[in-house]
This record gives structure tokens, C-alpha cells and sequence, in this order.
């Protein structure tokens, strides 16, 4: 898969229909988006494309109607957001296929918007299924995808479509991605530090084993840690362990050894008898957690040593919680390694809802130089694997041949 796709810088879009393939699946409640991130960060995009005179066709999923219409997966109320945040009138069509549709979109004119209804209400979207595909193909003539959160995903308006319109391009957060995903994954200044947290080993040994081959410390945190401390031996209390990965951790442990890749555990943590909200919490004094309690945050001491880690870095990839992030005092960990992240101003990129959502809590979304939108295709691609998504885009012409 070649690394160089066709930018939107490319494209030649005055007068011209661009499907636009956007990430618009945000939180709805009674009718109004309540966080229009994903929304935001596609705009830049949109307003080069309106600027050079392009006609927009814009269209995303909602959730998992399970392709069936359901109204509570309508994006008409993203429609009126989005018109709110780009400045201009966004027309809603209540399909995103059909004559009806088709109509509306030749009827555009340059500088219009169209944003078409959830295309998860058709089960052929998932399905990549070409005949779909071929049918969101005629509303358009150049195909420009934004939505690097789906780009693991082969789904027609994903994959399939690419194929069929003239040219299709990368979007200017797509190429973001792709670029600081690509720092990490194939050329990371050393060095390289990969900060993980969250639930589930299972979920990352794809990346953790790619890891072992670019990064020079991998810090662990979350409850993942509590899988890899019983590996080592280490007595957990009640916390949750993944008891089918637990062989697999200490595989990865020794691998690291292995490869003099410093594999860091916490040193102490917060726990509690319970996560609940106002149980009595205490701080162990090493890493064992004694039985009647779990392990709900990194201790202290952790924190300190996890500082030290990201203070020496040139390069650091975040991803996933230390702690119970939705339940304080248990983001104190979270909050501090955003902190720590921030102040030593490595080349970092952060990935993954909590992270982002400790980094933008503390406003510090511009002390990193990359705040990931992918979630699952940004594990993904570090992983190694073709995403769908961007192998369907065209590559970029060789240097010296003319743009598009």
C-alpha cells in the first residue's frame, strides 16, 4: 500500500460534484449533537473545498441501525449543527440513495452543501456492496474521503466507491493521519515511548508486537497492567485480568526482555474495595494489590516514573486510560500523563476517546503535535494492517508529474 495518496490539494473541483466521506457519528440527545468534535475537524476540509467552488455531496454513518431507518439515528439534527459551524446552509436529503437524491445533487451549484441521511440505514453499506456503492457514485464526480475513524472498515462508501469515480483523494485530517501515523509507524525519532492504558490486552497485541520492534520503552497502565502483573507473578486482588491473555502478556514480557525494549508496569496504585463513585480508596505501597480490593488508578509513584520515561522521549504514542478515567479521583493518572506529555513537548500523538478526552479537559490539544480522530483504524494502521479505507485512495503522482 503506497503511503502517498492523492491529497484534496490535488483536485480540481470548481463546478464540479465531490463526494465527500465524512466521520459525523457524534452523540445525539433530544434532537441536538452534544459533542460536535468529529464534526469540527473535518471543517478545514470543507472550506477548501467550498472555497475552490467544489459542489458537495457530504456523507457519514450514525451508530448501528443495523440497516434499518431509525429516527433516533437521523443525522438531520448533525445537518443543523453543521450548517451552524461551517457558516453557510446545509441541505438535508432524507436518503442517501435514489432518484430523489440524485436530483438534488445535480441540482447543486458551486459553493452548496448536501449532507445525505445516516448511510447505515442501508444494510449494503456495511456489505461493501458494490452495487450500493455504484448507486452513491452517481451523485458525484470526484470522491474525497475525511473519515479516517471508518477507514478500517470496507464498507461501500468506504471502499467500493473509490474505485468508481475518476479520482479519489485523501481529505486534509485523513492526510494528517496519515502522516503522523506514519511518523510513528515507519520513521520514529528515538527516543520512542508508547504509553498504553485501557481495558484490554486483547485489543492491543497487534500494536504492542509491532511496538517491540520501534519503541524503546512501552509503559503500561490501566487495566490492561493488572493482566501483564499477573503474568509476572504479581498478586491483583480483584481487579480485572483478562485470564485468556494472561499466557500471552508474559510472551510479550519476555520478548521485550528480549529485544532490551523497557517494558514498564505500575510500581503502586490507587485502589478501592469497589468503583464506586465515594468508596474509600488508598494508595498500596508497591505493586501488589492485597485481596477485597482493585486496582482502580496508578499510584504516585508510577506517575513519577512514567514522567521520567516521557520527560527523556523524542517520541511518544498515546493511547487508552490509566485508570477510571470516568470516575474521579481515578483520572488523576490520566490527567497527570497528559500533563507530563504536554510539558516535555516530544513529537506526540494521542489516540483513543478518554486520552483525548484528558488532553482537550486540560485544553492541551495544541502542547501535542497530533490528536488522533481514528480510535480503531489508528491501532490498526500502527499495527501494520492495510486499512480498507486508505488502500482504495489514489496514489499521489510521482514527483514531477502534474497534480490533477
Amino acid at each position: 500500500m503506497s503511503m502517498r495518496k492523492l491529497s484534496v490539494r490535488d483536485l480540481e473541483v470548481r463546478g464540479r460534484r465531490v463526494f465527500l466521506r465524512v466521520d459525523f457519528n457524534v452523540p445525539l440527545e433530544a434532537g441536538r449533537v452534544t459533542d460536535d468534535t468529529r464534526v469540527r475537524a473535518t471543517l478545514p476540509t470543507v472550506r477548501l473545498l467550498l472555497d475552490r467552488g467544489a459542489r458537495l455531496v457530504v456523507a457519514s454513518h450514525l451508530g448501528r441501525p443495523k440497516g434499518k431507518p431509525k429516527p433516533e439515528l437521523s443525522l438531520a439534527p448533525v445537518a443543523a449543527r453543521f450548517a451552524e459551524l461551517v457558516g453557510r446552509p446545509v441541505a438535508f436529503a432524507s436518503d442517501c440513495v435514489g432518484p430523489e437524491v440524485e436530483a438534488a445533487a445535480k441540482a447543486l451549484r458551486d459553493g452548496d452543501l448536501l449532507l445525505l441521511e445516516n448511510l447505515r440505514y442501508h444494510p449494503e453499506e456495511e456489505a461493501n456492496d458494490a452495487g450500493f456503492a455504484a448507486r452513491l457514485a452517481a451523485l458525484a464526480e470526484l470522491y474525497v474521503d475525511d473519515a479516517f475513524g471508518a477507514a478500517h472498515r470496507a464498507h461501500a462508501s468506504v471502499a467500493a466507491i473509490a474505485g468508481l469515480l475518476p479520482q479519489a483523494a485523501a481529505g486534509l485530517l485523513m492526510d494528517g493521519e496519515l502522516t503522523a501515523l506514519g511518523k510513528l509507524r515507519d520513521a520514529p525519532e528515538r527516543p520512542y515511548v508508547a504509553l498504553l492504558g485501557g481495558a484490554k490486552v486483547s485489543d492491543k497485541i497487534d500494536l504492542i508486537e509491532r511496538l517491540l520492534e520501534r519503541a524503546d520503552a512501552i509503559l503500561v497502565g490501566g487495566a490492561m497492567a493488572y493482566t501483564f502483573l499477573r503474568a509476572a507473578g504479581v498478586g491483583v486482588g480483584g481487579s480485572r485480568v483478562e485470564a485468556d491473555r494472561v499466557e500471552a502478556a508474559g510472551q510479550i514480557a519476555a520478548r521485550a526482555r528480549a529485544r532490551g525494549v523497557r517494558l514498564l508496569l505500575p510500581v503502586d496504585h490507587v485502589a478501592a474495595p469497589n468503583p464506586q463513585p465515594g468508596a474509600p480508596s488508598s494508595t498500596t505501597p508497591d505493586a501488589a494489590i492485597p485481596e477485597g480490593l482493585v486496582g482502580l488508578d496508578v499510584g504516585p509513584r508510577t506517575r513519577l516514573l512514567f514522567e521520567a520515561e516521557i520527560k527523556a522521549a523524542r517520541t511518544v504514542f498515546w493511547n487508552g486510560p490509566l485508570g477510571l478515567f470516568e470516575v474521579p479521583p481515578y483520572d488523576a493518572g490520566t490527567l497527570a500523563a497528559a500533563r507530563a506529555i504536554a510539558a516535555a513537548r516530544p513529537f506526540s500523538v494521542v489516540g483513543g476517546g478518554d486520552s483525548v478526552a484528558a488532553v482537550t479537559r486540560l485544553g492541551l490539544e495544541r502542547e501535542f503535535s497530533h490528536v488522533s480522530t481514528g480510535g480503531g483504524a489508528a491501532l490498526e494502521f500502527l499495527s501494520g494492517l492495510t486499512l480498507p479505507g486508505v488502500a482504495a485512495l489514489s496514489d499521489a503522482p510521482a514527483d514531477g508529474e502534474a497534480g490533477a
